[in-house]
């Protein structure tokens, strides 16, 4: 079987499994989850299937116990949308990197903040200090760490 094959069954798999999470899933525990993207060997067998739940630690595994309680439920749903030879078994697995994303980027937006606010208490010197004067306080600062 060709990899292109393979990455259209992934991507069928990803639309089946997030349409019924979203639409058709009653467990209240399945709530907030974004299913990513779906990997699938050459054989079609196994599905691992990547997601982010929004919220804590908590939520995250309530979600997933709940994920891996439907997945008969979700299985039975990609047996009567695709035909294939075998339906794929389930497998959940929580992706970090968009959790990693949102914490990167508010630590860049602090650190931004912070750029800021030295912009500001440059803005409040005198008017008759130079770029060089500034420069020096700044050497002689970090000569005294």
């Amino acid at each position: 079987m060709s990899t292109r094959r393979t990455a259209r069954v992934a991507e069928a798999i990803r639309q089946v499994v997030s349409s019924a999470i979203l639409l058709e899933l009653r467990d209240p525990r399945a709530k907030n989850i974004t299913v990513l993207h779906v990997e699938v060997p050459a054989d079609l067998r196994t599905a691992k299937v990547y997601v982010t739940v929004r919220g804590d630690k908590k939520t995250e595994v309530l979600s997933m116990q709940g994920l891996n309680s439907a997945r008969g439920f979700l299985q039975a749903k990609i047996a009567d949308e695709l035909d294939l030879r075998y339906t794929p078994i389930l497998t959940f697995v929580v992706d970090p990197g968009v959790k990693k994303s949102i914490e990167v980027s508010r630590m860049l937006r602090e650190l931004n903040a912070g750029e800021d606010n030295i912009e500001d208490s440059l803005d409040d010197l005198p008017d008759g200090v130079t770029d060089d004067e500034i420069e020096e306080l700044d050497s002689l600062d970090d000569e005294s760490e």
